[in-house]
């Protein structure tokens, strides 16, 4: 699905960003990778990692000149991956999809739903994914970087 669509569909809206709203979201990405790290609970070493995510999604979706709408933001923030960075990018797309879903689970609903093992994966992702859009940036909106 194009962004085009995406908008008329009301999941994004325009959105005029600047270099330093985009410094400021790399800003919360470092501190949640920081976070993720720390010695609390996997539960909330996923949550941080999750928050680094979306940032990140955030920034692709401000560069090309959208934010999210109200409602499922992180849903339409995570949807929109593929249709920024590419199709070879919708297994990134519904990785992090399925961390939103585990991520519910363990903010809303039971202790324990996250392992060190997902805590870590997940970190790892957002680190690579953050090259991935750093580069993309580069590329595509050399004037945020």
């Amino acid at each position: 699905m194009s962004l085009k669509e995406f908008l008329d569909r009301g999941q994004i809206k325009t959105h005029k960003t600047s270099k330093q709203e985009i410094e400021n979201l790399f800003k919360i990405v470092e501190r949640d990778l920081t976070d993720a790290r720390s010695g609390v609970s996997p539960d909330w070493r996923f949550g941080i990692a999750y928050n680094a995510a979306l940032k990140l999604c955030n920034i692709l979706l401000h560069a090309e000149g959208y934010r999210t709408g109200h409602g499922s933001h992180h849903i339409y923030a995570i949807s929109v991956i593929p249709t920024i960075l590419g199709n070879d990018k919708k297994d990134d797309a519904d990785y992090l999809d399925s961390c939103r879903k585990k991520r519910n689970i363990v903010e809303y609903d039971c202790v324990g739903g996250a392992t060190e093992e997902d805590a870590e994966e997940l970190i790892e992702f957002v680190i690579e994914f953050r090259d991935s859009v750093i580069k993309w940036l580069k590329k595509k909106h050399p004037e945020f970087i």
